[in-house]
């Protein structure tokens, strides 16, 4: 086909009318919807395959945070028990006897000699109830001593003192620790 000088000024004048500031415009706005229409899909569609990859991630981190708490759980029980089972090991630092559970703040104040002092464990709240030794008279007589106060803290594994812990450790080692005789009358 061959082209003659009319018919390009024809197609010319066509597209100049097409694409005039008003189809240019409309064009544009066009272009710009469907831009808009694919962004908004693209994010729906990101956003959903967000939700349901945190779904399986939220329950793989749940269930290792259950894992955790329990593990954790396990290990308070089992500090907890052996805390009460400290004075019947062979290494604790005072006599068994001599020992008294708190728990909070330390775990054990023991009177280093209290019991010694009272004929090997016999004590006059025994005498009572148990038939007396061959001299109930020594009891009587003996007078209690006590060679030094412990201050017991049981740890396991890598614990480490609570802030409590330091403060209670500290005011006992600086000698800040006195007898106080409260009567109620």
């Amino acid at each position: 086909m061959i082209m003659n000088k009319e018919s390009f000024f024809m197609a010319l004048e066509y597209f100049q009318n097409a694409f005039s500031s008003k189809g240019l415009i409309i064009f544009f706005c066009l272009l710009c919807a469907a831009m808009f229409i694919v962004l908004v899909l693209v994010f729906l569609t990101g956003k959903k395959i967000g939700i349901l990859l945190s779904r399986n991630n939220l329950s793989k981190i749940l269930k290792d945070e259950r894992s955790d708490a329990v593990k954790r759980s396990r290990s308070v029980i089992g500090g907890q028990v052996f805390e009460q089972l400290a004075p019947l090991f062979p290494d604790f630092p005072a006599d068994y006897a001599d020992a008294r559970f708190i728990g909070k703040p330390v775990d054990f104040i023991a009177f280093c000699g209290l019991e010694e002092s009272s004929t090997e464990g016999w004590s006059e709240i025994n005498a009572e109830t148990v038939p007396a030794p061959e001299s109930t008279a020594s009891v009587k007589q003996n007078k209690c001593h006590v060679n030094e106060i412990l201050f017991i803290e049981v740890k396991t594994e890598k614990s480490q003192l609570s802030e409590r812990e330091k403060a209670i450790k500290e005011a006992v080692q600086s000698k800040r620790v006195r007898w106080v005789e409260y009567r109620i009358e």
